[in-house]
């Protein structure tokens, strides 16, 4: 009976600890350039990205073309995935500006609402993928960080979870066409 007590404080101990762990979307308040969602992802931007496993090795890659534009506080990213195996995939994202920099998102593979805030240079995007694996489709979760680097580059890190085990990464480049 101690023994599980124990454990269980421990348990509780982790979980308490790793929900500290992490950046918060105020840690870059002052960084700049301010980064609105509704000026970056508007018109057509490119991405380059690669997926790596929990051990770091890059076991996709890929590029993607966006369309995107914005009517008031409503947008479109109509996302063209192209991966190095030849396979192609479409994401369009409809997201709404909720004001104070917050804004909402889905997506027909995204399970729910994404939910998600900017501050200063940094964005901070949260929802749940229903992502194909094999012949199964695996509900992960995704901590998704952007950073804007100027008016054309911003880099984004998204960190994918699922039952809170960490499975990988996904790192972006996207660049804004002139």
């Amino acid at each position: 009976m101690q023994r599980r007590l124990m454990l269980s404080a421990a348990a509780a101990g982790a979980l308490a600890a790793s929900g500290c762990a992490g950046p918060s979307v105020n840690d870059y308040a002052s960084e700049k350039p301010l980064l609105d969602l509704r000026d970056y992802f508007n018109g057509v931007v490119d991405a380059w990205g690669i997926f790596t496993d929990r051990s770091g090795k890059v076991v996709k890659r890929f590029t993607v073309v966006m369309q995107c534009q914005w009517n008031g506080e409503q947008g479109v990213l109509d996302e063209d995935f192209v991966y190095s195996d030849g396979s192609k995939q479409k994401r369009i994202w409809k997201l709404q500006h909720l004001g104070g920099g917050r804004y909402s998102g889905q997506a027909d593979d995204v399970i729910g609402t994404a939910e998600g805030e900017t501050r200063g240079n940094a964005f901070n995007w949260r929802y749940t993928l229903a992502l194909p694996v094999g012949s199964q489709v695996w509900h992960v979760q995704f901590d998704d960080w952007m950073y804007l680097l100027d008016d054309k580059v911003m880099l984004n890190k998204a960190a994918m979870s699922k039952f809170g085990i960490f499975l990988g990464e996904v790192t972006l480049s996207f660049t804004r066409r002139a």
